[in-house]
């Protein structure tokens, strides 16, 4: 055992080192590659939903060239699951959303796991932020009201355009049309601004 460590660790000096650095190089080309392509499949095959943006606290101010993106569906009432166990600090769960008269998507019901839904609902996978699923003595358990990510609260915005679309979420004028898939993975297809197409992603 001791001589076949020997032998590969041999072996591995005698690879060069610029070798090495191709092949880190080309695994994070792969990644990079597989991430592209996985973002292009949500917003291809990802049913469309609009959601309206919310005021977000002043503290939390433009970061670089992106825009921090609050939601109605950003906290919810837990339901059936206030005060059941959470798996984890920060527990995923599936949001069932629904068209109000508006066309807005709003949350209808929250779950541990996926369930089914009907068109035009969807289902919508999150994790729940800030402790919000360590309520209880064991801080192992869901609380009544449930801060959720879907990680749709950012989106890069050219040089100079963030106070613009900063100011406009803050007057509730901005909205989002996000593709989800029936996973309930997510991603920001294009936004609205007065109801118009501002940004729009690039299918490729």
């Amino acid at each position: 055992m001791i001589e076949l460590a020997v032998t590969v660790t041999k072996l591995w000096q005698r690879i060069p080192k610029a070798a090495l650095v191709g092949v880190a190089v080309l695994l994070q080309c792969v990644l990079l590659v597989l991430m592209v392509a996985d973002r292009m499949q949500i917003l291809r095959e990802g049913r469309e939903v609009t959601l309206q943006t919310q005021p977000v606290d002043p503290r939390d101010l433009l970061r670089g060239d992106y825009v921090v993106l609050r939601y109605d569906i950003s906290q919810v009432p837990a339901g059936a699951l206030a005060g059941k166990p959470a798996d984890a600090r920060h527990p995923v769960v599936f949001v069932k959303l629904a068209p109000n008269a508006n066309g807005l998507y709003q949350a209808v019901s929250v779950h541990a796991e996926p369930v089914a839904v009907t068109a035009p609902q969807v289902l919508i996978r999150g994790r729940v932020g800030n402790y919000g699923g360590s309520c209880g003595a064991d801080r192992r358990s869901f609380c009544d009201n449930l801060p959720i990510k879907f990680g749709l609260e950012s989106y890069f915005v050219p040089e100079g355009e963030g106070k613009k679309l900063e100011q406009a979420r803050n007057e509730q004028k901005l909205r989002i049309v996000a593709a989800v898939l029936p996973s309930g993975r997510a991603a920001i297809k294009r936004l609205l601004l007065d109801g118009e197409p501002v940004y729009e992603e690039p299918l490729y």
